[in-house]
């Protein structure tokens, strides 16, 4: 009877340790899954972001991209001394859409007229370097947006630009 208890006392605490292994083993295992689904899941939104970040930027350039509507050359006198400089620009503008082409080929002589006083009462000082190009950039551009109603100017390029 003393045997059998002893038995019986060995299995139970044999039976305690594989529980206890058995135990374990699952908490493990599970940790294992929730780690690996966890970064599974965060390399699927990563990889989600970064091939949606490449689209976007792709969806942008093309966004980017307006009509270009060329307004010409434009020779005037600069305001210096006695008239002595003169400024040469070929100006091609970016519209948001088509149908600013339209309307800015209907106002073309209005439009002209009016870059054509804007870019004679500049003086040297003021449409030298970069700083003066972008001011006369977005003087332009703010010129020309108040004629139009169906769209907008985005940008304003100098395809050329001399001073003499």
């Amino acid at each position: 009877m003393a045997e059998e208890r002893e038995n019986d006392g060995i299995e139970a605490a044999e039976s305690k340790k594989k529980s206890k292994k058995s135990f374990l083993k699952w908490i493990i295992v599970v940790t294992v899954l929730l780690f690996a689904g966890v970064a599974g899941f965060g390399g699927w939104k990563y990889y989600q972001s970064f091939v949606a970040g490449e689209k976007k930027a792709k969806e942008d350039q093309v966004a980017r991209i307006g009509d270009v509507w060329p307004m010409g050359t434009m020779i005037v006198n600069l305001m210096d001394g006695n008239g002595e400089r003169y400024l040469k620009a070929v100006i091609q503008i970016e519209t948001s859409g088509p149908e600013c082409i339209s309307e800015l080929n209907m106002l073309k002589p209005k439009i002209i007229d009016n870059i054509l006083d804007l870019l004679s009462s500049k003086k040297y000082r003021d449409i030298v370097g970069f700083e003066g190009k972008q001011r006369l950039r977005e003087e332009i551009s703010m010129r020309v947006n108040n004629y139009i109603s169906k769209g907008r100017i985005r940008y304003v390029y100098f395809t050329e630009f001399v001073i003499q």
